[in-house]
C-alpha cells in the first residue's frame, strides 16, 4: 500500500509522515530531501539550469543514496553525507527553481516509483498524490495558516542553523513561504495542488499526534468502505 502526504512548506509533512510510517510499520520516504540532495549537487557543480544538455549530463551521472543509521535517514550525494547541508539556506533558496525543471522531476519520479515497488510506504512531497502515485490507496493533503507555518519555519531554522539564522525574522520567513507557495503552485511541471480524492487536514492548531490520529481514522474508514 502507498500513502501519499502532500502540502506546502512548513505544514509538518515530514514529521507527520515519518511518525505515521513508524506507527503502522511502513517505510517513510521524504521526497523533499531527494530534491534537496539533487539541488545540493546542482549547486556544487555549478550547473546552469537553462542549459538542458548540461542538466541532462549531470542527471545521467548523479549519485544518490539513502542510508538508515540508528533509525535516522541520512542522504548521500557522491558518497558525501549531506543530511544537514541540504537543510541550509543556500539549498532552501534554490530548491524550488531546481524542482521546476522537467528533466529533474522526471528523474526523481522514476527513482520514487522504483522505490515504491512491492513495499508498504508513506511518500511525502508536493506532487505525490497527483503525479507520482495517482493510484495511491490513501492521499493526504496538509494545509496551515501562513503565520503558523512561518513561525514553525523560523523556529526550525533558528534551532538547526543558529549562525545562519542570526538575521532571520518572522516577517522574512512569512515572505519566503508566500513566495515559495506561489512558485510551487504556478510552476509548469507538476505544480503543488490538492488531489481531488485527497483527505485534507489543516495542521495549524493540531499536534503531530493529532494529525497522525486523523490520518489513521481516515485510513480505517477507507478500508471499511472497500470491504463493505
Amino acid at each position: 500500500m502507498i500513502i501519499t502526504i502532500d502540502g506546502p512548506v512548513a505544514t509538518g509533512k515530514s514529521t507527520i509522515a515519518k511518525k505515521l510510517a513508524e506507527s503502522i510499520g511502513f517505510i517513510f520516504f521524504d521526497t523533499g530531501a531527494m530534491y534537496r540532495a539533487l539541488t545540493y549537487g546542482i549547486l556544487k557543480h555549478k550547473i546552469d539550469l537553462d542549459n538542458a544538455e548540461q542538466v541532462q549530463n549531470f542527471l545521467d551521472q548523479f549519485e544518490f543514496d539513502i542510508k538508515v543509521t540508528r533509525h535516522e535517514r541520512h542522504y548521500f550525494v557522491e558518497g558525501e553525507d549531506v543530511s544537514k547541508k541540504i537543510r541550509g539556506e543556500e539549498v532552501t533558496s534554490a530548491v524550488s527553481k531546481v524542482s521546476a525543471v522537467k528533466a529533474i522531476r522526471e528523474k526523481l519520479m522514476a527513482i520514487q516509483r522504483e522505490l515504491a515497488v512491492g513495499v508498504n510506504a508513506v511518500f511525502e512531497g508536493r506532487d505525490m498524490g497527483t503525479v507520482v502515485f495517482p493510484e495511491a490507496a490513501i492521499k493526504v493533503f496538509l494545509t496551515g495558516r501562513n503565520d503558523v507555518r512561518a513561525k514553525r519555519r523560523y523556529d526550525e531554522l533558528v534551532a538547526k542553523f543558529p549562525d545562519e539564522a542570526q538575521d532571520l525574522t518572522l516577517e522574512k520567513c512569512l515572505e519566503e513561504i508566500s513566495k515559495r507557495d506561489s512558485y510551487d503552485s504556478s510552476r509548469e511541471h507538476s505544480p503543488l495542488k490538492q488531489a481531488e480524492d485527497a483527505f485534507v487536514i489543516d495542521t495549524s492548531d493540531l499536534s503531530v499526534d493529532e494529525v497522525v490520529y486523523k490520518i489513521l481514522e481516515h485510513k480505517d474508514s477507507v478500508k471499511t468502505k472497500r470491504h463493505s
